[in-house]
């Protein structure tokens, strides 16, 4: 490697951390990580990848900056796009992470316009994601130097604000992180539904569909006032391991509160989330409880709609849940099939409010 080059210089890389380190949401951490190590790396392109322990990957972050002249006046223009589809991920990209998850240490490969390199991003002596970018040369010493303690920092400080938002008992992201995730999650719905519906004869766009269920432990009350508190919350736990054993890697569950999750799913059809939520209705249904014997829940879903407010939704799943409960328990209904038959009104805006 070449040392000779302009390496990145160290008040600029404080100042950078310092900013980076002021922000408490994950989400916008994460931005802040790649429009840190792009300029300082001298890229306009930079990915951060979050894949799950089959090595698909769950979550892409792209940053790309472009120079806009108007006016004869130059200014940087940047772009954050999330993809959560492992299949809008790049073959060739696939590969490289294949590699580093094997080696587990940065690597490149070649390409059109010289090189693509990537780091594993580290955390509790696992790998956790993947920072990935192009160049026209390899890093020198300094910067590679440089590149891993940026990435070093954004982990532990990572660390420190994932902790922040999730529930302390269960160990779930809790109602906080909730409310910050759906609104990223409505932004991305949004922009797919907009681009399916740009008419494009070369390629029709597919937007995958996403699915909230609210989940309630049935008789909980019971559990505690029979069992104790102490053994009440020794069943939260234990239901909170199951249904993360249940659910995907990909998939995002919460501590709503009390004995109440949220489970926010993809899947591409009505079928297939049926089914994602029956299996982890089943699982707990199975499942022996130390003292307290089987334990079941109730469901209620809804489908994620971009025009339709989140608080909305979680109204309407919420709905579902408590016909649930009123049929007998142990099941998940979906909302617009209990609208269709007649057992549920929709839920109009402003009826709930949940926030």
């Amino acid at each position: 490697m070449n040392d000779q080059r302009a390496q990145p210089a160290l008040p600029s890389v404080l100042k950078k951390l310092g900013a980076m380190t002021s922000l408490r949401d994950t989400y916008l951490v994460e931005q802040s990580l790649l429009r840190t190590l792009g300029p300082l790396l001298g890229v306009l392109n930079t990915s951060l990848f979050r894949i799950d322990v089959r090595g698909n990957v769950v979550r892409a972050l792209y940053h790309s900056r472009s120079v806009v002249v108007e006016d004869e006046h130059q200014s940087m223009v940047e772009n954050i796009k999330e993809v959560t589809n492992d299949q809008e991920v790049p073959a060739h990209i696939h590969h490289l992470i294949s590699t580093v998850q094997m080696l587990s240490k940065p690597c490149g490969q070649k390409a059109e316009d010289g090189l693509v390199i990537c780091y594993p991003i580290f955390g509790k002596n696992e790998q956790l994601g993947y920072f990935v970018f192009q160049r026209d040369r390899e890093l020198t010493h300094v910067e590679d130097a440089v590149t891993h303690g940026i990435l070093e920092v954004f982990t532990n400080y990572f660390d420190l604000l994932d902790a922040s938002q999730r529930d302390q008992l269960t160990g779930l992201l809790n109602r906080h992180s909730l409310e910050s995730n759906l609104d990223r999650l409505w932004n991305i719905l949004s922009v797919r539904q907009h681009a399916s519906d740009v008419k494009d004869s070369k390629r029709v766009i597919v937007p995958e569909s996403y699915w909230l269920c609210v989940i309630d432990i049935d008789h909980f009350k019971s559990i505690n006032d029979t069992y104790g508190h102490m053994i009440g919350d020794e069943v939260l736990i234990l239901v909170a391991r199951q249904l993360q054993a249940s659910f995907r890697q990909a998939d995002l569950l919460y501590r709503y509160g009390g004995e109440e999750f949220i489970a926010i799913v993809a899947a591409s059809d009505i079928v297939h989330a049926t089914q994602i939520f029956e299996r982890a209705r089943k699982r707990i249904e199975k499942c022996t409880f130390p003292q307290v014997g089987h334990v079941t829940f109730s469901g209620g879903f809804c489908k994620a709609d971009p025009t339709v407010l989140p608080h909305e939704v979680i109204s309407r799943a919420d709905c579902s849940l408590y016909a649930a409960k009123n049929a007998g328990r142990n099941r998940v209904y979906f909302y617009d099939q209990l609208v269709k038959e007649g057992v549920l009104k929709e839920v109009k805006a402003g009826d709930v409010d949940l926030f």
